[in-house]
């Protein structure tokens, strides 16, 4: 500790502190009597440190317990310089002895995150207590060193409650829930009595495993313990229940509790996001905002991606003008959930504005990514690759999902040689192990370019198991290409390991009647009789005043206005064929009279969509419709047309990407 003692932070020299009984504290002696230990605290809470060490001198000597004020205003500061210097002077009263004083320091360093200091007073401690041994024990979790608290843990020979709360909840922390588990049942087995703590963390570990039995033994026993109704418990076990997908239990739960607060209301939002509720999320923030509890930036975080699942722009305006009013805008998560709002809404420029408006001080890689990843859903490739390298200029590592976004980016703008490139500098130059969704990426980089022979051998050359989206990405790609052959063998992998997959009897349905091999598409539509799998229905949603309009292909008379929008659309498209559109017949796979294939084309979800749109909004307005599946051919071709007859920006989501349709073109360059 000597260097540390070097650096005198307190308005005297070293030379005077290590000689205060005769010098300077004797000569304010007098002063020191007229001080009061309340005094003193305040000037420590305020964080005046010197004043209240200079002029409390005399009474901090009188008790040394009075150095705690002094070290906790240092943690406060965020001040290890502070701290040496108290530590210098402890050591030069002759007050380390003093196990008080010591489990202090050790508690100082620790949360500075200066371990090795921290572990030096330790080991020259005469006399530790269990206290000492659990501070040392949280300050190497708080500062992610897992192994040597556990070491610590395992060396110490008395222990109490606090001490199995501080290693379980470590444990659960870094992900380790089964030894978590398995550390609270060896705590119960040593005759320790779980507490509302341990409770929260053990049930946190269960949600982490997505362990339903073990979580409703632990919900078991918190009924027998009667804490079933402690804010901390209640809301853990509900957490539980809904990271298990037990959505309505953990529901129940919450609504039982006789005191809701900010995590109740944050843990039911979030259970509803995560189970696929982004409605009922809104409606409780709503709940929540007439009970007056302010919403925090957990809060902010999961409603803003629930208007990202929605797609309702309107209500994530709203919501980004209350984060504005709450000062939340320095706050990563919440501004990397804007970014991925604005951009799944169709609002590139938006999201772009988010991104630069940010705080310099909250900047870090999650935030880069999710602009990244924004550039790529828009078909916005060189941008997204600018980004990346500014990324890496400023300082900044990319990590796994960095990669995901730019290898998304590549393989949807035809950018096969550079996406190649990035999939190498991924393993090569950052030593990041590519997981299977980093494999299915450049197999679609393969795919969309022709090169289907290699994609399949790509695949069956992989480190790690391919899952059906990877094959279903080369089954696509062979549709687009038309190689049924193959096609049937691609699909065989799917099924093999789901055979009630219906997009694989769909995709492959599709590229036989691409191939007009009828009898083909009759086997493969049998086929999926017998197994009872239905195709996903296409659905289209417009956001309008803030109420979300659905539209499906065919004679969907749910709206109101469907008569109208029938003959707007009949108007509509015979305006569009006189600026040159044919209906592409081959976009319709089914084995029909030309009328009949004509009628279903004009009807897709999403021209029912953009009809409704034009007769409800304002010459000039941006029309943006969302699609849960990818839109076929003559509508893309259609919507261009649209474009130019109405002269409006049309930007449609499909199920992998945006498409902005303006002045006759698409931004994807017919390349999706």
């Amino acid at each position: 500790m000597r260097k540390a003692c070097s650096k005198a932070l307190f308005p005297f020299p070293i030379s005077l502190q290590t000689q205060y009984t005769c010098s300077f504290f004797t000569t304010t002696a007098a002063a020191a009597a007229a001080t009061s230990t309340d005094s003193f605290i305040a000037l420590c809470t305020k964080g005046n440190l010197m004043q209240a060490f200079t002029t409390h001198h005399s009474l901090i000597l009188s008790d040394p317990s009075l150095f705690s004020h002094l070290l906790k205003a240092c943690i406060e500061r965020r001040s290890l310089s502070l701290a040496q210097q108290l530590h210098c002077i402890i050591l030069t009263a002759g007050r380390s002895n003093l196990k008080f004083v010591s489990n202090h320091l050790v508690n100082t360093y620790s949360k500075l995150g200066h371990m090795g200091a921290a572990l030096e007073v330790f080991d020259k401690m005469s006399e530790r207590n269990v206290m000492s041994h659990n501070i040392l024990i949280g300050g190497y979790i708080q500062n992610g060193q897992l192994g040597a608290a556990i070491k610590v843990f395992k060396e110490m020979g008395r222990r109490n409650s606090a001490t199995w709360n501080a290693i379980i909840t470590g444990l659960i922390v870094s992900e380790f829930n089964e030894d978590a588990l398995r550390m609270f049942a060896k705590m119960h087995a040593d005759g320790f009595s779980p507490d509302a703590y341990t409770l929260g963390s053990v049930l946190r570990g269960c949600a982490g495993l997505k362990d339903l039995t073990k979580g409703k033994q632990v919900h078991g026993y918190v009924m027998r313990t009667g804490l079933k109704f402690d804010l901390v418990v209640g809301n853990s076990v509900a957490h539980m229940y809904m990271n298990c997908g037990c959505l309505s239990d953990g529901e129940r739960i919450i609504l039982s509790m006789p005191v809701h607060n900010i995590v109740s209301c944050n843990t039911l939002i979030a259970g509803r996001v995560q189970n696929g509720c982004p409605t009922g999320a809104l409606d409780h923030y709503r709940v929540m905002k007439i009970s007056e509890i302010r919403p925090d930036k957990i809060t902010f975080v999961s409603v803003i991606t629930s208007c990202s699942e929605l797609s309702t722009l309107g209500q994530g305006q709203q919501i980004h003008a209350e984060v504005l009013r709450a000062g939340a805008t320095s706050v990563a998560s919440v501004i990397s959930s804007l970014i991925s709002m604005y951009s799944r809404c169709g609002c590139l420029d938006d999201a772009v504005k988010v991104f630069e408006e940010r705080a310099v001080s909250e900047d870090d890689v999650v935030l880069w990514s999710s602009m990244i990843s924004a550039y790529g859903f828009h078909g916005k490739g060189e941008d997204a690759i600018e980004l990346f390298n500014k990324m890496e200029i400023d300082g900044f590592k990319p990590n796994e999902v960095t990669f995901l976004s730019l290898l998304y980016s590549c393989s949807h703008c035809g950018l096969k040689d550079k996406g190649l490139e990035l999939f190498d500098s991924m393993v090569k130059k950052y030593g990041l192990n590519p997981q299977v969704k980093h494999y299915t990426c450049v197999v679609d980089l393969l795919g969309r370019t022709g090169r289907l022979d290699e994609a399949e051998r790509f695949i069956r050359s992989m480190p790690i198991k391919p899952d059906t989206i990877t094959w279903k990405t080369l089954l696509s790609a062979c549709k687009t290409h038309k190689n049924v052959e193959m096609a049937k063998r691609i699909a065989e992998e799917i099924l093999r390991i789901d055979p009630r997959d219906s997009a694989s009897y769909v995709l492959l349905s599709n590229t036989q009647a691409s191939a007009k091999r009828w009898d083909e598409v009759s086997e493969v539509r049998k086929t999926m009789r017998k197994m009872m799998v239905k195709k996903e229905p296409g659905v289209s949603w417009f956001e309008l005043k803030n109420r979300v309009y659905h539209f499906t292909m065919g004679d969907d008379k749910s709206n109101p206005q469907s008569e109208e929008i029938d003959i707007y659309l009949k108007e509509l498209m015979d305006e569009v064929r006189l600026c040159g559109y044919v209906t592409d017949t081959g976009a319709s796979l089914h084995d029909m009279d030309m009328e009949e294939k004509e009628y279903n084309l004009v009807h897709h979800s999403e021209k029912l969509a953009v009809a409704f749109a034009l007769m409800n909004t304002a010459d000039g307005v941006p029309i943006r419709i969302m699609k849960n599946l990818r839109i076929c051919d003559d509508c893309h071709v259609a919507m261009k047309c649209i474009s130019v007859v109405r002269n409006r920006e049309i930007v449609v989501r499909d199920s992998s990407r945006f498409h902005h349709f303006k002045n006759g073109k698409c931004s994807c360059g017919d390349y999706w």
